[in-house]
């Protein structure tokens, strides 16, 4: 069975970026551009990790996070921030969010954060 990660980020190309990569890597990948279309997709679907953007109009990923667990949605969620908002990074690790990173990215390195949460998972 395919693992699911989903990507949430206001920034189009950052969404294909992510998905060209993982999808090369076999995972079988979403995206989504706001929280309203992250949260059905994680209803729908049910994938396995979310790569969530801290920072996105409309809903962001603080209220994404908050959405999640009131709705009771069973979803593993690794933040990106662009910012280095220690608050809200504090808020969104209470919130469930396993951990962060920073954006401008390394994109080795968000592989190494995905393939390691996937192989701990077995």
């Amino acid at each position: 069975m395919n693992k699911k990660l989903l990507i949430v980020d206001d920034q189009f190309g950052i969404r294909v970026l992510l998905k060209e990569v993982f999808e090369k890597d076999g995972y079988e990948t979403f995206d989504a551009s706001n929280g309203k279309l992250a949260l059905s997709i994680i209803k729908k679907e049910q994938p396995d990790l979310v790569l969530l953007d801290m920072k996105i109009p409309g809903m962001d990923g603080i209220e994404i996070l908050r959405e999640i667990t009131k709705q009771e949605l069973k979803a593993n969620v690794i933040m990106m921030t662009a910012y280095g908002e220690l608050e809200m990074i504090n808020e969104a690790k209470r919130l469930g969010a396993l951990e962060h990173f920073s954006k401008p990215f390394d994109i080795d390195e968000v592989r190494t954060r995905v393939q390691n949460f996937f192989q701990s998972e077995l």
